[in-house]
């Protein structure tokens, strides 16, 4: 299993494709796949059949998985894109923006 440098709850900015320049919440983060589910990013159109959850049916809006090297953190100081380091201190493993220094937690 592969370290990543996104976790969930993490708020990120998109950096290329159609949503380019969005920020939104990581819902879901999928690790086999490196990918990750964000907040109103990579809305796609899926239809439905009728069923408990949706009785009418129809075609339903929801995000899409969206490339890991696409997403950067956003840097709690100054709320910019980040990238991030890596740092044990002790047993613990800590991330840290590279642009301000500060701990993310």
């Amino acid at each position: 299993m592969s370290k990543l440098h996104i976790r969930k709850n993490d708020t990120v900015v998109v950096l290329a494709g159609e949503d380019k320049g969005k920020t939104g919440k990581v819902l879901k983060v999928l690790v086999k796949e490196n990918r990750a589910i964000v907040e109103g990013v990579n809305i796609v159109s899926k239809s439905a059949k009728p069923s408990a959850k949706h009785p009418q049916g129809g075609i339903i809006k929801q995000e899409a998985p969206i490339h890991m090297s696409n997403l950067n953190l956003i840097d709690p100081k100054s709320g910019k894109p980040t990238r991030i380091a890596i740092k044990r201190e002790g047993k613990n493993v800590v991330r840290i923006a590279k642009k301000s220094g500060e701990v993310i937690k």
